[in-house]
């Protein structure tokens, strides 16, 4: 077996990407990966240059059966990831090395985690150790990073020396829901009725709808594009890390897998949020406002989401990182992996004794969240801890 490196996504047969990525949520699919790519919001090299270049990995065998892929990427910086490493980066820097260019197994922009070696099942551990020799062969790369993978995955990389970096996000998860009442006798008196006066709140005066499927076109995804750019021009001084082509490609090639929420005061859009779903659950991925509205936020990216999650039978839903204040609104605390292979081997320690350390400062907040949820006592004995 051997490894094939590919700087274009569009090096693999479509059929052959999502055959290997079945049941691996929508942001592995081919669509998903090739807009990114197509659309100019990675592989620019203009004075826009994002910092993402595809360096997608392909397992072979034989006469170029393909066995695995793994979407990756080289980066010349750490933003758009979501693993901060940045003081990683700066040690190297003291020392007169260069941390960058790396390499990342990652989706840009998505913090979301899924499968990172995309292979059938009983392959994986064939698959393993030509990963492992490849790692020990990088030229040019201070790293590798695997960056939101899978509980399942993370054995196989801990063998390969690559040490586990642990964070923590906040899901739903759905019990078998009917209603989002239903969903509310989960929570303890008081705090039924705050998410109640919230959702009262932002929805006074205001029309908020959910669109997906037929109902979704083109001109309500520009309007969405519309807040997004704003939003993220306010906050960080650029229009955002996707482009407007990205999104006019996503409409086109996964119009199944997009659910759009938009907020209205009469006919003016105050704001809007966008999802993305399949079969293993919803996800909640960008936002934006062009006026700010008591609760908005709240209702346009959490109570939408559990309502269209309950309607559509979803088993969770991932409203996007970081944020205590989801725990309120019922998002339980989840466990987050990723691993990192360092060519120096000073470096490595170092950074080993790192992971050692944060993971306790990582599982007491873990557990502090935990503590926090507002559920009454019976929910509270459904939730699974995770491990770490």
């Amino acid at each position: 077996m051997y490894i094939l490196e590919h700087t274009s996504i569009t090096d693999i047969h479509q059929y052959q990407w999502n055959e290997l990525a079945l049941n691996a949520g929508p942001f592995l699919q081919y669509e998903f990966l090739h807009a990114i790519e197509s659309s100019g919001s990675i592989n620019n090299t203009n004075v826009n240059d994002s910092g993402w270049q595809t360096c997608i990995l392909g397992l072979y065998q034989g006469d170029d059966n393909l066995v695995a892929l793994v979407p990756g990427y080289k980066k010349t910086h750490s933003y758009g990831e979501y693993v901060f490493d940045h003081g990683w980066a700066n040690a190297f820097a003291q020392h007169g090395l260069h941390y960058y260019p790396k390499w990342i197994a990652a989706v840009p922009f998505t913090p979301v985690t899924g499968s990172r070696i995309l292979c059938k099942e009983n392959q994986l551990v064939e698959v393993l150790p030509v990963i492992r020799d490849y790692c020990g062969k990088i030229q040019g790369l201070s790293s590798m990073h695997w960056l939101f993978h899978s509980e399942q995955q993370q054995a196989g990389l801990n063998n390969l020396g690559m040490p586990t970096r642990y964070s923590v996000q906040f899901q739903w998860q759905n019990r078998n829901y009917g209603s989002f009442d239903d969903f509310l006798t989960c929570f303890k008196s008081r705090k039924r009725k705050d998410i109640k006066k919230e959702r009262a709140k932002a929805n006074r005066g205001i029309t908020i709808e959910r669109l997906h499927g037929e109902a979704l076109t083109q001109d309500s995804l520009n309007l969405f594009y519309l807040c997004y750019k704003q939003t993220y021009l306010k906050r960080s001084g650029h229009t955002g890390y996707l482009t407007a082509d990205f999104f006019k490609l996503i409409i086109n090639k996964m119009p199944n897998n997009i659910m759009l929420v938009l907020a209205r005061d009469g006919t003016q859009v105050l704001g809007a949020s966008l999802f993305f779903f399949d079969n293993t659950g919803l996800f909640g991925r960008y936002w934006g406002a062009l006026q700010e509205r008591d609760c908005l936020h709240f209702e346009c990216c959490y109570y939408q989401g559990i309502e269209f999650a309950i309607e559509q039978q979803l088993p969770l839903f991932n409203p996007g990182t970081q944020g205590e204040h989801k725990l309120l609104r019922g998002f339980e605390p989840f466990v987050c992996r990723s691993s990192h292979y360092i060519r120096d081997e000073r470096f490595q320690a170092a950074i080993d004794d790192f992971l050692v350390r944060e993971k306790h400062a990582i599982k007491e907040y873990y557990e502090s969240a935990y503590l926090a949820l507002p559920f009454n006592e019976s929910t509270l004995l459904k939730c699974n801890k995770n491990d770490f």
